[in-house]
């Protein structure tokens, strides 16, 4: 039973990471992070798909090794925050709606506070052919 439970909510997790993919206000990463962490108590073979990923393993692996956040994700996330926040200032009404916009603001900037991961062990970009 726990490891079906733990099967579903990596599978969740996985699809809202994936609509994150379409959908910029809604994060991707840390959906990854969380099925990876799931499939780790349920499915060897996903979570080693996840973790082997060419676009997501490497922050998972970041988070798994030093609970690191790189700084371009960093300021992803807290732009991600900005434009939210401005959204919903313009359409809810004022002042009580303001109490769980600023605490999205308070509890999100945290990431900032995380590690950033060795720049020895980030991946290696291809060269731009910009001519």
């Amino acid at each position: 039973m726990k490891r079906q439970f733990y099967l579903l909510a990596g599978l969740t997790s996985l699809a809202l990471g994936s609509i994150g993919i379409i959908l910029p206000l809604l994060p991707t990463v840390p959906f990854m992070i969380l099925a990876a962490f799931c499939f780790a108590n349920s499915s060897p073979r996903l979570e080693a798909w996840l973790v082997d990923h060419h676009v997501f393993g490497h922050h998972i692996r970041n988070w798994r090794e030093r609970r690191a956040i790189t700084r371009r994700g960093k300021w992803a996330a807290t732009v991600a925050f900005a434009v939210s926040c401005g959204l919903a200032l313009l359409f809810v009404k004022l002042p009580w709606n303001l109490v769980p916009i600023a605490a999205a603001l308070i509890s999100g900037s945290w990431i900032w506070t995380r590690n950033e991961p060795d720049p020895a062990k980030l991946p290696v970009q291809p060269p731009s052919h910009k001519e």
